[in-house]
């Protein structure tokens, strides 16, 4: 069989072009093909049919999809936009004996979702050849026989349909019958009287032939016995038997009663049922009662695969005459099949940015039930941003209806639920995991708005000064994030010479040691940026703070240093105690308690005659100068601060105790041996002759020093007078620490040697104190009018502010 199916079917395959015919109807195409077609046989190209471009196929993922059936018996070529044979279509499997056998495929396009029904028309070829039901047909006939009686065969049953199916019958030449044939049986005729005695029984060959090219044809031996008269056959009561009979009934479900009689009585009358032809698929689905004719359910009933059976029963009495009826069982749909949810199309990551309406997936619903019990809704579930939306018949499309944000929820699990209309409906749900994607939409932010660093003078470079931290909710390369300093200046030095930040941790590091009497604080911009594109940022500010320690020695302003000058302060003889004398003056350029100065005597020619304030500086008898007190006084005074460890500076005060500079020894001896304190020759003279010169002007300025109180003079050596102006740099007091105040009160001093006196001032650290190294310059004539009004004063005193 399989040898002959073959030899027909290869002229056949030769020419399936000209089978192959197209139409279009309504945007869908239609194609006539020929059954049993080789895999890979070109059914038609539809990128051509439909306008498509091939590069449209694979950008927008065209597939096709078959409904209610499970096999896949074609599919596309996206390179070539042909539809192939991908499994043998045989006609009579799928349709049997239905005129019109059509396969209807999806043509599925995405991106936007685009369906064109593809219908095939499968046409019969003439790959069956006719088939009696048994290759032996056992007939007895009694010799009674009138002439013109007929007797009942079964006919040939053929697979194809149309002119392929059996067409005609021939029976082999004989001298006793003809054959009768018409639309609904086949029949032998008696021709000629039998004569038991010449002939007691015959074969005679009937042959059934079909309409195809070639032809095919089938046979049947009819063995025919001539026994003593039985005259009449068994007759059923309807030539069409039908029924109904709901899917999924269960075995030993009763279809239908056929029933025969026979007007012959005893043996001759006693009928017998059988089937006559029935397909091998529906051999095992019921059973017929040989004595009551009652037809059985046996296999499963499923009107999914086949919703009518039509079968021949055959009737025989006990002689063999047959009758033959025709059964036709109509399977009524129950609701038993769920709603199947196929997902056609998923999008696998989502841009969180794209816009509400955007489509992210196919759902394709079917439902292998029919008319209501296959109607379906599809629904999905209300908080997630998404909808089904229905697009093309049992088609719909997964779109958003919000805005996504995959830093809020990264992952969707959806469940779509599928409800049919049957009674009682049946549903079905399915879970689809969507992702979000994410986009670079969040600029990186720092834990804090502003950050603070304190760090104290004189660190080491490379120390750690503090650590920004920014976030980013972004994912991978969109979430990391790099550390930068902005460009600018401080102090007119680029930043990055004073700081470095670790690109990946945030943590700022110094560049360079601070020194918190150049520098006191400073601020920077630190940029964070991710690694996005494009990539994203934020600033912060960072203030940096230098703290100071205790790393300047106080400065003594007055005295001048050691080996500068010689400077001397005369006491007078009559001073009482508590009498100012002198006033040590310092600086600290440190800050705070490290720049709170005190002062103390380390040494003194006589310690019971002076004291000093511990915090002002100012040098002060502690009794009355009597006659036995040494004349040449010498203090060392030691200033320290108030930081730890502390640190100080010292000094020395050389004093006279002398009412007149006669009284004044050589001023040689007044250096108390110390080695940095040089006179020069120069001096010395200078000194003794100034000293001659103006001992008149001494003896006046001695009464104003009376006349205010007894306060002490200064000695000047040479133009050198109250102090030398040595001042720190960048010194700058801060208010409160008692170094030096802005504002103090100075006493004139006049020397002895020159013709111009000079005033000399020790400044304040203030805008509005004059400079140290100014002088006012004045004439003799000047001086007559100052000294003049001392006359009328009881005080003489300069204010410097």
């Amino acid at each position: 069989m399989g040898d002959k199916r073959s030899s027909v079917l290869r002229p056949i395959f030769c020419f399936v072009s000209l089978f192959v015919m197209l139409h279009l109807v309504y945007g869908d195409l239609s194609y006539s093909i020929p059954e049993e077609m080789k895999r890979d046989s070109v059914i038609g190209n539809i990128a051509k049919d439909l306008s498509l471009d091939l590069r449209t196929l694979s950008s927008r993922k065209a597939r096709v999809n078959f409904e209610g059936t499970r096999k896949r018996y074609c599919d596309i070529n996206v390179n070539t936009g042909d539809l192939i044979i991908l499994e043998r279509i045989d006609r009579e499997s799928l349709c049997s004996k239905k005129p019109s056998c059509v396969v209807k495929v999806d043509l599925v396009l995405e991106n936007p979702l685009e369906l064109h029904r593809v219908t095939l028309h499968v046409q019969d070829v003439n790959d069956n050849s006719p088939k009696f039901r048994e290759n032996l047909i056992e007939m007895e006939i009694r010799e009674s026989a009138e002439k013109g009686n007929r007797f009942s065969i079964e006919e040939a049953h053929d697979a194809d349909i149309g002119q392929n199916a059996v067409q005609r019958y021939n029976l082999q030449q004989n001298d006793n019958f003809i054959l009768a044939v018409d639309s609904n049986k086949v029949e032998l005729v008696l021709e000629n009287k039998l004569d038991r005695e010449k002939q007691k029984e015959m074969n005679l060959l009937l042959t059934a032939l079909d309409g195809g090219s070639p032809q095919r044809s089938g046979t049947v031996v009819i063995h025919v016995t001539v026994l003593d008269a039985n005259d009449n056959a068994p007759v059923f009561s309807q030539a069409v038997y039908k029924a109904s009979l709901p899917e999924n009934s269960p075995p030993d479900t009763t279809v239908i009663n056929v029933s025969a009689t026979d007007a012959d009585e005893g043996v001759n009358g006693d009928v017998t049922y059988y089937f006559g032809h029935v397909s091998d698929d529906d051999v095992n689905v019921f059973s017929i009662d040989a004595k009551t004719g009652e037809i059985k359910v046996t296999g499963v009933i499923d009107f999914e695969d086949s919703s009518s059976f039509e079968m021949r029963v055959q009737a025989k009495d006990g002689l063999g005459l047959t009758s033959y009826a025709k059964v036709i069982i109509d399977v009524t749909d129950m609701n038993d099949n769920a709603p199947v949810i196929y997902l056609n199309s998923l999008s696998n990551a989502i841009p969180e940015n794209v816009s509400p309406g955007t489509e992210v997936g196919i759902i394709n619903v079917q439902d292998r039930d029919s008319e209501n019990n296959g109607q379906v809704r599809c629904s999905i579930q209300q908080n997630a941003p998404f909808k089904l939306v229905p697009s093309i018949k049992n088609y719909y499309s997964l779109v958003t209806t919000g805005q996504l944000d995959r830093e809020l929820v990264s992952d969707y699990n959806i469940t779509i639920s599928a409800t049919d209309e049957g009674s009682p409906p049946l549903s079905s749900s399915k879970t689809v995991h969507l992702s979000v994607a994410d986009i670079n939409d969040n600029p990186p932010v720092f834990e804090e708005q502003s950050y603070s660093a304190y760090v104290t003078e004189n660190n080491k470079p490379g120390s750690t000064l503090c650590s920004v931290t920014a976030r980013d909710p972004d994912w991978r390369q969109n979430g990391t994030v790099i550390y930068s300093l902005l460009p600018g200046e401080v102090n007119g030095a680029p930043v990055s010479s004073y700081l470095s930040v670790n690109g990946d941790t945030g943590v700022i590091h110094a560049v360079r040691s601070f020194d918190y009497e150049q520098l006191r604080s400073f601020k920077v911009h630190v940029m964070v940026r991710d690694n996005g594109s494009p990539p994203l940022s934020s600033n912060v500010s960072v203030s940096v703070f230098i703290s100071d320690v205790n790393d300047n020695s106080p400065q003594i302003l007055y005295p001048a240093p050691e080996g500068n000058s010689l400077m001397t302060e005369l006491v007078p003889k009559a001073a009482h105690g508590g009498s100012l004398v002198s006033k040590v003056i310092a600086v600290d350029a440190d800050s705070g308690q490290n720049a709170w100065l005190s002062y103390h005597i380390l040494k003194s020619t006589d310690p019971g005659l002076f004291t000093i304030g511990l915090h002002s500086g100012e040098i002060r008898t502690q009794r009355d100068v009597s006659e036995s007190d040494s004349m040449k006084q010498n203090l060392i005074v030691a200033v320290k601060d108030n930081g730890q460890p502390s640190l100080s500076a010292t000094c020395s005060m050389y004093l006279l105790i002398s009412d007149n500079l006669a009284e004044v020894p050589e001023l040689k001896d007044i250096s108390y041996d110390e080695k940095n304190s040089k006179l020069t020759s120069y001096l010395i003279i200078a000194l003794v002759s100034v000293s001659t010169f103006f001992l008149t002007f001494i003896i006046i300025i001695v009464g104003v020093r009376f006349c205010r109180r007894r306060k002490p003079r200064l000695l000047f050596d040479g133009a050198v007078a109250i102090p030398s102006a040595y001042l720190p740099p960048n010194y700058a007091d801060v208010d409160g620490t008692g170094t030096l105040r802005s504002t103090y009160n100075y006493d004139t001093y006049l020397t002895t040697g020159s013709r111009t006196s000079d005033f000399k001032f020790v400044t304040s650290y203030n805008d509005n104190t004059l400079p140290a190294d100014q002088t006012l310059r004045k004439s003799p004539s000047d001086f007559a009018d100052v000294f003049g009004e001392c006359d009328r004063s009881p005080e003489v005193r300069t204010h410097f502010i």
